[in-house]
């Protein structure tokens, strides 16, 4: 038996050599507007989670953001001035301490990067608010054009009805 492993096992190293094949690595699974689009966005995360910026940085003045579902946020919003004075400047005004986000993962494909991340701080009630989301950013120029955005819209409301700003 271990005759027959030790062969096989020279067998690969000797295909692998021949043939050149190599494992690709991981920024090789993204082309280079993907990658390029993808650290952006992961830029915007890491600055909001350190409290030096957001991803809405890189939002451009004319984005459309859509919050999907049935929220009492849900709807399209035209351009980046109306989604941040009637959702974010509300929603950080109803909060204590910041909104701090935990990426899971994101991913890229094409013009469009997909972040799912949690996020939490504490509302000026004192009590936690927590939710997990997933953004579809399409994106031009290195900018957020377009934006698609879903969340747990039962957590949203209680807080966004509990707490004014």
């Amino acid at each position: 038996m271990k005759t027959l492993m030790l062969t096989l096992a020279q067998g690969l190293v000797f295909a692998v050599v021949v043939t050149g094949f190599t494992l690709p690595s991981a920024s090789a699974q993204f082309s280079a507007e993907e990658q390029k689009n993808r650290t952006l966005v992961q830029h915007g995360f890491d600055a909001w989670r350190d409290g030096t910026g957001s991803p809405y940085d890189i939002l451009a003045d004319d984005a459309n953001w859509t919050i999907m579902g049935n929220s009492l946020a849900a709807k399209s919003y035209p351009g980046r001035e109306a989604f941040l004075a009637e959702v974010i400047r509300p929603f950080n005004a109803r909060m204590r301490d910041r909104l701090i986000p935990t990426v899971r993962r994101l991913y890229a494909d094409g013009d469009t990067v997909i972040a799912l991340f949690d996020a939490q701080g504490t509302a000026r009630d004192g009590k936690p608010y927590a939710n997990s989301y997933a953004w579809f950013l399409q994106m031009k120029d290195g900018r957020i054009v377009r934006a698609h955005a879903f969340f747990d819209s039962i957590a949203f409301d209680e807080f966004w009805r509990r707490v004014t700003p």
